[in-house]
């Protein structure tokens, strides 16, 4: 399977550990990743552009799966925002006029969006694609005794129209699903689909550092060793704020924040070195004690 690779900015700033995991798991899930498919590729925008001009972010969006259309490659993306964005901007571009119009831009490049370029989460992409049984057969440590709570965020689960759980359900539950193949234990807890606070921790940071703690504790109370998220974004609040959190709530939370590539990467027998895991703001000694891993 080959990708026209975007990992979007965060991976490659604030979360390198999860570039590093996902190029360490492509190779051995059989995933081939190019990454010049898309060197000129613009930011999508987080949302945040699209609040302000849509059809600003839209054109951008279009121009990046425009650029993977011309290579004849899917995409995979390894940031829930990114796919969020991605998605929404495909839902509107369904719409032949407002395609037309864009497409009136992006011809200046010797581009067009046609729509039959799909954009995928690396962890759709395990599920749907190389699914249950061959992904069992390619893990070399089970995670027997791991507790894990999964945090999906916003941007992969909403507007689901978009996101098109009607075609895909799976992708509903997909998170608990991988959790379970690598031989976890699932920590369900309410909030997994909550927002964890990015989006106004530079704007109303007592607000932010709330949701953090409240999800972070509330997961950590239920039994939970850690929380694996497909989201980076997520991954910087929960990990990054979580002592400010605690201290907010005066109490002790310390739970672990890993990504989804780091979860896989594990289960397949990889180094937590190789994996990044060692470079969290919470510590993941005890967690890696857990699975009998070295930290």
């Amino acid at each position: 399977m080959k990708f026209a690779f975007f990992p979007g900015c965060v991976s490659r700033g604030a979360c390198p550990e999860l570039y590093t995991s996902t190029v360490k798991i492509s190779g051995i899930l059989g995933i081939e990743l190019d990454e010049k498919a898309l060197e000129s590729a613009s930011c999508t925008g987080a949302g945040v552009l699209q609040e302000k001009n849509q059809l600003l972010g839209d054109t951008l969006n279009a121009r990046n799966i425009a650029l993977a259309e011309k290579q004849n490659l899917p995409i995979l993306t390894i940031c829930s925002t990114c796919q969020g964005v991605m998605s929404q901007a495909e839902y509107r571009l369904e719409n032949e006029e407002y395609r037309a119009q864009i497409n009136e831009t992006l011809a200046d490049e010797g581009l067009e969006y046609t729509g039959k370029t799909p954009t995928r989460h690396i962890l759709w992409i395990i599920v749907e694609e190389i699914g249950e049984k061959k992904f069992k057969s390619l893990v070399k440590r089970q995670l027997d005794g791991l507790r894990l709570a999964p945090f999906y965020g916003c941007y992969l689960v909403r507007p689901s129209k978009a996101l098109k759980f009607y075609e895909k359900p799976e992708r509903e539950t997909c998170l608990e699903d991988l959790t379970e193949w690598v031989g976890a234990t699932v920590v369900d807890f309410p909030g997994k689909t909550a927002c964890c606070g990015f989006p106004i921790v530079t704007i109303n940071e007592k607000a932010s550092l709330k949701m953090v703690g409240n999800h972070t504790s509330t997961a950590k109370d239920l039994g939970a060793d850690a929380m694996v998220t497909p989201c980076p974004l997520c991954h910087l609040n929960l990990d990054q704020y979580q002592d400010r959190a605690a201290g907010m709530m005066k109490r002790k939370i310390d739970l672990p924040i890993i990504h989804v590539p780091q979860l896989v990467g594990l289960a397949l027998g990889l180094d937590p070195e190789e994996l990044k895991i060692n470079k969290h703001v919470i510590s993941t000694k005890k967690l890696l004690t857990e699975i009998s891993l070295k930290p």
